[in-house]
């Protein structure tokens, strides 16, 4: 991760999970009836992660799934002319269940709100929570995470970048100026 200020390290990511983990665990009281779901794409290996820290310490291993949001944007016509879609995978029933969404970073709270929309698409969970690694602030709409990482107040010039080893082969969290291209 060489541009950008380095506010979280490969261990620090570690251990956020891994107090998520507790922390999830602690308010369910318990593992049952609790799913794990990740919002493409940072989101999905960080959910992973969290499963995996529940399974050793808990010795259950929760029901994990992946959620594309992007045909729920509000933002669709501008994200992109042909958007990517990364996928869908719930192997499982979300009706009665309590559904943690985890992504990567929470910023506008947007991204949120459309994971919600498609998560009702597949059904009617009991309670749907929310763990993000980063909270950056800046909301636009009334969402706020149940389990964080890490709070880092951000300007809006500033970009936060999750790195996840999965997709960008290193664990890591940097701030870095948004460059404006001139007009």
């Amino acid at each position: 991760m060489s541009d950008g200020r380095r506010i979280m390290t490969a261990d620090e990511v570690r251990r956020a999970i891994v107090r998520i983990s507790h922390e999830i665990v602690e308010k369910q009281a318990g593992t049952q009836g609790l799913a794990l779901v990740g919002i493409q794409r940072r989101g999905v290996p960080l959910a992973r992660g969290l499963a995996d820290a529940i399974a050793e310490n808990e010795g259950v291993r929760l029901p994990t799934g992946a959620l594309d949001i992007t045909f729920y944007r509000d933002d669709l016509s501008l994200v992109a002319q042909q958007p990517i879609v990364k996928g869908t995978d719930l192997p499982f029933d979300v009706n009665g269940m309590t559904v943690v969404l985890v992504d990567d970073v929470l910023y506008t709270g947007r991204t949120v709100r459309a994971a919600m929309d498609a998560l009702m698409d597949f059904g009617r969970p009991r309670a749907i929570r929310l763990a993000v690694l980063v909270d950056r602030g800046h909301r636009e709409l009334p969402i706020r995470a149940d389990h964080v990482g890490k709070n880092v107040p951000t300007s809006r010039d500033e970009v936060v970048k999750v790195l996840v080893a999965e997709i960008d082969g290193e664990d890591g969290v940097a701030i870095d100026r948004l460059v404006v291209a001139p007009v």
